[in-house]
């Protein structure tokens, strides 16, 4: 089966995909092009799936998973902060009179890519398209023991170690020479490795069980 996982970064998308023993990794301005392809399945570290409130069941088990670094998980997101507002304080002063909780800075900048996946997913909604959380894959990888900061040294080379033995054997070139110039931070081309690799052979989800649907019936469940 062909997978593709994708991470977002500043300028656009990191592709990462898996066929067969083939790894490659490729950059887009947008999700159109970089799922214009064929593949069997593809992950997306990004929500998918929202509700009017922000609560979702797979952040908060996503965040238990990954305890102390709950921080990892960004939660919160709802279609009507972007579709209603241009501006984060505006947009928080509703919530708060919705008797709901703030947006992070961190997700208020997110929030064109959530709607671009959001558009994308529903236009698509047979394609075998998940959201994924790379450090949800990475805690996996490493038999379940926290991993330290991903911009940290640390962080860094345990990432390429769990990589290198999941068959990215090319992630040092990746990082070093093919991602240079398209923007993308050495992070981002981690995660997508990752996403890639929950897309391919999924381990499990987060709730396990039936997909609990949002109200467009896209699915709020996180793989890894």
């Amino acid at each position: 089966m062909r997978a593709i996982g994708l991470d977002g970064f500043s300028k656009g998308w990191v592709a990462v995909s898996i066929d067969g023993d083939q790894r490659t990794i490729s950059f887009h301005s947008d999700i159109a092009d970089a799922l214009s392809g064929p593949f069997d399945r593809a992950g997306i570290d990004i929500p998918i799936g929202m509700t009017d409130d922000g609560e979702r069941a797979c952040d908060r088990l996503a965040r238990e998973r990954l305890r102390p670094h709950t921080s990892r998980v960004f939660t919160g997101a709802r279609r009507w902060l972007w579709q209603e507002f241009q501006d984060p304080d505006k947009a928080n002063k509703e919530a708060l009179r919705r008797g709901q909780t703030a947006v992070s800075r961190q997700l208020w900048h997110l929030g064109k890519k959530i709607m671009e996946v959001d558009a994308f997913v529903r236009a698509n909604a047979a394609r075998g398209i998940r959201e994924v959380h790379p450090e949800l894959v990475f805690l996996r990888l490493n038999g379940g023991v926290p991993l330290p900061r991903k911009k940290s040294e640390e962080g860094d080379t345990l990432r390429r170690t769990l990589l290198k033995r999941s068959g990215f054997h090319d992630i040092d070139r990746w990082l070093a020479e093919v991602r240079i110039g398209s923007g993308a931070k050495r992070d981002d081309v981690l995660d997508a490795c990752a996403v890639a690799l929950a897309a391919h052979e999924p381990s499990g989800c987060v709730p396990e069980g039936p997909q609990p649907l949002d109200g467009h019936d896209l699915p709020m469940q996180i793989w890894f």
